[in-house]
């Protein structure tokens, strides 16, 4: 997947008020931030490669700690659907 800016597509946008209106969360509630987890990675990946090593460093952390809520969401919608 091509990543042409830091916004959600279209169809995630769409999506998403859908699922605000009828109070259910699209995804899980996590599919944006694996998203964001994602561009932040390779923020950091290209940071580094161009020796920004701040940038890198801090866009890194941002994708380490998104990544994390993502994986305590996912693991905690698998407990509410067996529940």
């Amino acid at each position: 997947m091509l990543i042409t800016s830091l916004s959600f597509p279209v169809s995630l946008r769409k999506k998403q008020l859908r699922g605000f209106k009828t109070g259910a969360s699209f995804g899980g509630g996590g599919s944006f931030m694996l998203y964001y987890t994602l561009v932040f990675l390779l923020v950091a990946l290209v940071a580094g490669a161009l020796g920004f090593w701040v940038v890198a460093g801090i866009a890194s952390t941002i994708a380490k700690v998104l990544f994390v809520i993502f994986l305590v969401l996912f693991i905690a919608s698998l407990f509410k659907r067996r529940a």
